[in-house]
């Protein structure tokens, strides 16, 4: 409740909560007020089936005192917890504050677990069979659903598995620091800079031939000098600059896409592409345990 953005939808549960318990109250009181008239034989007059007829009974007492029991619950909860307006309740609890305790709860349970792993150089972290099945249950559950199940990426998805990296080195640091602090990529719309729509066609032809795929040679020869607006990140020889995480155009490796027409489609409309900050969710000892198998992955080919 306290949690609420505006105040209205705090006065609003409010009014129901409030609205509910009377209600109940209401019921109760009138059970108990309220007499239906009932023939001599103490019967409504309802009859089904020819023969069943409904009697004129008060409530069961078992069935009152559940009732009594719900609305007394009822007042409780709102005396001990956030419920009306923004209340915090005499208890002070709080989601939040409840899922802090259950992390620390459980950062506490697996701190055992990774002590030995504390201080292992990343090299041996890739080769002990224990830190890598921890390591691949941490990648399952934090990793693979953009990175997929064999870390090999998809498209707009880094290969982790590779040794193509676009904003560092790939060692263990970098690694770390980029599962821990997330990182964006942004390539600004460039067709402006380079010039005509022609323009724009002859350097996607270029950035092609860079990579060893065919183009129109004479398109791509053309697209060189107009390069020059994308060197500042890319590089005058086109192998990228990882300080701002400009990807080498001349390895053949392709994230968002393959071809003339995507190189244009980039160079017209630029890409903005987030990897989320997993600091919060893992633990010191987890992320250096989760980037020495990352680290791992990509020493497996060559």
């Amino acid at each position: 409740m306290s949690d609420f953005v505006n105040s209205f939808w705090s006065w609003y549960v409010t009014v129901i909560v409030i609205a509910a318990i009377l209600y109940c109250v209401l019921v109760l009181w009138g059970s108990s007020k309220v007499k239906v008239k009932s023939a001599a034989d103490n019967t409504t007059g309802h009859v089904w089936d020819g023969t069943l007829q409904e009697m004129n009974n008060p409530l069961p007492r078992w069935w009152v005192g559940l009732f009594v029991i719900t609305i007394v619950f009822a007042v409780g909860y709102i005396v001990l917890y956030p419920t009306l307006g923004t209340s915090a309740g005499k208890l002070g609890w709080t989601s939040a504050g409840q899922h802090a305790k259950e992390g620390e709860k459980l950062a506490a349970t697996i701190a055992p677990v990774y002590e030995k792993f504390k201080t292992m150089p990343v090299e041996e972290i890739a080769k002990d069979p224990k830190a890598q099945l921890i390591g691949d249950r941490l990648y399952q559950n934090f990793c693979a659903q953009c990175h997929g199940a064999d870390a090999r990426g998809s498209k707009s998805f880094p290969n982790l598995a590779d040794r193509d990296w676009l904003g560092g080195d790939g060692g263990h640091e970098y690694i770390k620091t980029t599962i821990a602090n997330g990182r964006m990529g942004n390539m600004p719309p460039m067709a402006a800079a380079v010039g005509t729509p022609d323009d724009v066609r002859n350097v996607a032809e270029y950035v092609m031939s860079l990579s060893g795929n065919a183009t129109d040679p004479v398109k791509a020869a053309l697209g060189k000098e107009k390069f020059a607006a994308c060197a500042a990140c890319h590089g005058t020889d086109g192998k990228g600059n990882q300080a701002v995480g400009a990807p080498n155009l001349t390895d053949n490796v392709w994230l968002h896409g393959f071809g003339t027409d995507f190189v244009v489609k980039m160079i017209n409309e630029g890409k903005v592409n987030v990897m989320p900050a997993q600091k919060s969710k893992l633990t010191e000892d987890q992320l250096h345990v989760l980037a020495g198998y990352v680290w791992g992955l990509s020493r497996q080919t060559k």
